[in-house]
């Protein structure tokens, strides 16, 4: 009998910390795109400029996004992420392709599952995992447009849910092993987005493990909506989640407190993927991969952390570092109840 991606992943993440990849949009942009990439074979008569939306690339320039996926497995990644952070109706509203949605997602799970499953062929010993990525959309469930009227929403939680619900069964459509809820600013969007996830979930009678990596803002220690880390974690553990973690905004020595806190409240595995940094004036992110590694340390070295990996700014180089740094140190130790949960599983 097969065993479930689940239970494949407690294994391995009960013996190492296991590695996500870095940055898909840095990594894109190391290729000299023009609009007729994003337009390629698909797209030719679209009214709107197509250029930057890189979530089309994986329906568009397949080649692309799967030489991105294999440099990172190639350096010994555990996970790719797929290309599908703008991949909902509400994000794609903004270039008038709500009716590409789909296919956007299903495009990026496929690249992502072709790419991992020639490197588990290359190394069956360590197999390779696709993370189908749920990212926050650009409106707020919380938070008013205008300060005139506390009241006004762009959006609603129902209008969030059937987005999400789309775009999740989609990546599992595609082949995705696990889905994360990512860059979350707003719990209540992260809400939404786990609620039509556990709603597949039950539709399909799945245990795809689902993965919540929340944003602190800034050095207020506070999502976006105004959360605390340990605030956080107590507003989605309702969600059975595989892991709750961090990504983006901040670079590691910033976010380490903030994973600290995690470590100390959940009761499920903790991820982190910090920035390379924080962007200088021209947005661009200058920590290099050794300086990256060396502000990671205290995250593998104090055992606060089970997987680790790489935002904005991180390429292969860096991620490079940070596998090789996690493999000197063992994974945080789980609370007891999931431990024994996973054994029962």
């Amino acid at each position: 009998m097969t065993r479930s991606v689940a239970d494949q992943l407690h294994d391995i993440l009960k013996r190492r910390v296991m590695v996500l990849d870095g940055a898909m949009g840095t990594s894109i942009q190391s290729y000299p795109l023009e609009e007729a990439d994003f337009r390629k074979g698909h797209f030719e008569d679209h009214p709107h400029p197509l250029k930057g939306n890189n979530d089309l690339l994986s329906i568009t320039r397949p080649d692309i996004i799967e030489e991105i996926h294999d440099s990172f497995f190639e350096i010994g990644c555990d996970f790719a992420c797929t290309n599908a952070f703008s991949g909902t109706t509400i994000a794609q509203a903004d270039y008038g392709l709500e009716a590409a949605v789909y296919d956007i997602n299903y495009a990026a799970a496929q690249c992502a599952r072709r790419s991992a499953d020639r490197w588990t062929e290359k190394t069956p010993d360590q197999p390779r995992f696709v993370i189908g990525c749920l990212g926050p959309t650009n409106r707020t469930a919380s938070i008013s447009p205008d300060v005139n009227d506390p009241g006004k929403r762009l959006v609603s939680f129902d209008d969030l849910v059937a987005a999400y619900k789309q775009a999740a069964e989609a990546l599992l459509d595609g082949g995705v092993d696990v889905i994360m809820v990512e860059t979350v600013f707003d719990t209540l969007n992260a809400k939404a987005a786990v609620f039509a996830v556990l709603e597949i979930k039950e539709e399909r009678g799945l245990d795809t493990p689902l993965m919540v990596s929340g944003t602190i803002t800034d050095a207020s220690g506070r999502t976006l909506s105004g959360q605390t880390p340990e605030a956080f974690w107590i507003s989605l553990m309702h969600g059975e989640l595989f892991s709750i973690g961090l990504n983006c905004a901040l670079g590691a020595d910033e976010m380490l407190p903030h994973i600290i806190a995690l470590d100390k409240n959940a009761s499920c595995y903790v991820s982190a993927h910090p920035n390379a940094g924080l962007p200088n004036e021209f947005g661009e992110y200058d920590q290099t991969p050794e300086q990256m590694a060396e502000y990671v340390r205290p995250f593998l070295s104090e055992g606060h952390v089970n997987i680790i990996g790489g935002c904005c700014g991180t390429t292969p180089a860096h991620i490079k570092a940070l596998k090789e740094l996690a493999d000197q140190y063992s994974p945080r130790n789980l609370p007891h109840a999931v431990t024994e949960a996973a054994h029962a599983g």
